[in-house]
């Protein structure tokens, strides 16, 4: 792949974007640059202040974007049912959704309907928006969903007898199961539209190492100075990180089922190739079953 920058995005006027977590980081440039190519671009952040803050930024750089905040707390199914009730009440059509929001390394906890908080917001709040949206989804104009996970998905598998860290938890661990969570999605998302027929490209992305509020927010102790200080030495600006969604979310030659990340040393850095997900990530037993328990608990259902 030639070298792609942001400054290759097509015109993106008459096309419709949620992105969440977009306040801020990879979600904030992926928006911004959305909306700087014309896009009508909907930020989904759990903050009302930085939320709006975030909208005049976009504006401040483009005066005429189309954007607006609504407020999504992946880690509330009720939130990600009322924030979904809400778009698909409007008679205009969601092109794209960028499943961009994501924790790394909380102590653990337990969200309100009592999932584990990283499983719960990286993955299962994504699955439900995913599904709650995809009738519109499927009507829009060159229609994906993109889904971003991140290099530590290689470390991952699903810890489908203690999903919720009850029995023995790791901040890292169960980060990696969540990304390795998105990955399983976003192929056999990409499987099912496919056998349906359906005309909606399933994508992945990943940012490599990139320098966001993401590794101060969540972490504690002495991962977040480790972290801290890998953003000084390894990290790319969250500008380039974004780059790979980006691609994913916009250029017409990214496919379905494909999985971009940068090109650079060990995919920590650079501009977005096509790259590979871990092997057991392919393993479609593993992605059916995963498919399944999210249905059971998220009460959701593609009707694919």
């Amino acid at each position: 792949m030639v070298r792609w920058t942001a400054a290759q995005i097509k015109d993106q006027s008459g096309r419709s974007f949620v992105v969440t977590g977009a306040n801020s980081g990879l979600g904030f440039e992926t928006a911004r640059q959305l909306a700087a190519y014309g896009a009508k671009v909907v930020l989904a952040a759990r903050s009302e202040v930085k939320g709006l803050d975030a909208v005049d930024r976009v504006k401040g750089a483009s005066p005429d974007a189309l954007v607006e905040f609504r407020k999504l707390d992946l880690a509330d199914l009720d939130s990600v049912r009322a924030f979904a009730a809400a778009i698909t009440n409007e008679p205009v059509a969601v092109d794209v959704l960028v499943n961009n929001a994501g924790v790394m390394f909380p102590p653990r906890a337990l969200t309100r309907q009592g999932f584990e908080s990283q499983f719960a917001t990286n993955h299962l709040g994504h699955f439900a928006l995913t599904g709650l949206l995809f009738d519109t989804i499927r009507r829009g104009r060159d229609a994906r969903v993109v889904t971003v996970s991140s290099l530590e998905h290689r470390g991952g598998s699903i810890h489908f007898d203690d999903l919720t860290g009850e029995r023995s938890y790791s901040p890292r661990a169960f980060y990696q199961q969540s990304k390795f969570a998105n990955v399983l999605f976003g192929l056999e998302l990409d499987r099912r539209v496919r056998a349906a027929g359906i005309p909606v490209r399933s994508v992945l992305a990943h940012p490599g190492w990139a320098a966001t509020n993401l590794q101060s927010s969540g972490p504690t102790g002495v991962m977040k100075k480790l972290m801290k200080l890998g953003n000084r030495l390894l990290a790319q600006s969250a500008e380039i990180g974004a780059l790979s969604e980006l691609y994913a979310a916009s250029d017409p030659a990214a496919e379905g089922g494909r999985f971009y990340g940068p090109g650079g040393f060990a995919e920590l850095r650079g501009y977005p190739t096509e790259v590979q997900p871990v092997a057991s990530a392919k393993n479609e037993e593993t992605a059916r079953r995963l498919w399944e328990l999210s249905e059971e608990l998220t009460g959701v259902t593609f009707g694919l």
